[in-house]
């Protein structure tokens, strides 16, 4: 399967992200239910993650303040922002070359952070407020527009849900992406996303990630979140933090093209696979003096003894 290739460059207010190969979103997680991360921490704490993430290969890193747990009501707006804002803020100060996604369909929410200097908001509703494309138009932001068949945080996977999954997903995503051009946004600030699980069985995530092409006929950049995905699980009949072989066969079949931005969690092992996947599928000469460095050959030191230092 060749992976899809979309258009490689994402236009944001003060810059533009270069996506001739795949960019790497972080998650951080500002919520105290978070399938992934420990939930509140210190602003300090967070910004180490986010280092971190940034020294692994992220460009981008995703702020969210509200899980998408199902069994939990919606988060105040003004409680959000205030998880939220405060990491936009420090992230926007301290690290000013990371471009920073927010992950909220909250029209009060996107106006703080887009104030706060977040470049992109990451709408998971499919543009139910109608005020969040003008706001995001005004700060020249990009927007995710993202599939769903239901209102944030309800479970709706049906197998009869749809007639043609991979039809009406395209059909749902053009109509949003035209009304955020008609709200203002500028076509090469939007990224289209899939909706992988987001009221879809894993059978139907599946036909829609075989089908990207047909779902982006204009080659709108695309957000794939397929990190650790419910999907993922039920092939391999794994946990979400035992995803990663997973994940990374998802990275390679659908994501490793250009005009992709990646949400994984582990940032380093996907960035890693990328570098060996691009390797082994170019044509470009190695360099000759390619060679592991010593420290790097053994596990836990040397078989005679010798630690390294």
């Amino acid at each position: 399967m060749t992976p899809p290739q979309f258009r490689p460059t994402l236009r944001l207010a003060d810059r533009t992200l270069d996506l001739a190969r795949p960019a790497l979103m972080g998650v951080v997680n500002a919520n105290p239910d978070s399938f992934s991360d420990p939930g509140h921490r210190p602003i300090e704490a967070i910004l180490d993650q986010v280092r971190a993430m940034v020294a692994e290969g992220a460009t981008v890193i995703d702020v969210g303040g509200q899980s998408g747990i199902t069994n939990v009501p919606e988060v105040d707006p003004s409680e959000e922002i205030d998880r939220v804002g405060p990491i936009v803020s420090a992230i926007a100060s301290e690290l000013p070359g990371v471009v920073i996604s927010v992950d909220t369909y909250k029209p009060m929410v996107a106006a703080a952070v887009l104030a706060a200097g977040a470049h992109i908001i990451n709408d998971v509703s499919g543009l139910r407020a109608p005020e969040l494309a003008p706001l995001v138009a005004e700060h020249r932001a990009a927007l995710v527009v993202m599939h769903t068949a239901a209102p944030p945080k309800t479970r709706l996977q049906e197998s009869d849900l749809y007639g043609n999954v991979v039809d009406e997903v395209r059909r749902f995503l053009a109509a949003k992406v035209t009304e955020a051009t008609g709200a203002g946004v500028h076509p090469d600030s939007i990224l289209v996303d899939p909706g992988p699980d987001f009221t879809k069985t894993p059978a139907q995530t599946v036909e829609v990630l075989r089908h990207l092409d047909e779902l982006n006929p204009d080659g709108l950049p695309a957000l794939l979140a397929i990190s650790r995905k419910d999907f993922i699980g039920a092939l391999t009949r794994t946990r979400p933090k035992e995803r990663l072989a997973g994940t990374l066969a998802a990275v390679a079949a659908v994501g490793s093209g250009t005009g992709v931005v990646l949400r994984v969690h582990d940032v380093g092992e996907v960035r890693n696979f990328l570098t060996v996947l691009d390797v082994l599928r170019s044509a470009d000469p190695v360099a000759p003096d390619l060679r592991l460095a010593d420290e790097l050959r053994w596990a836990a030191g040397r078989p005679d003894g010798t630690v390294e230092t």
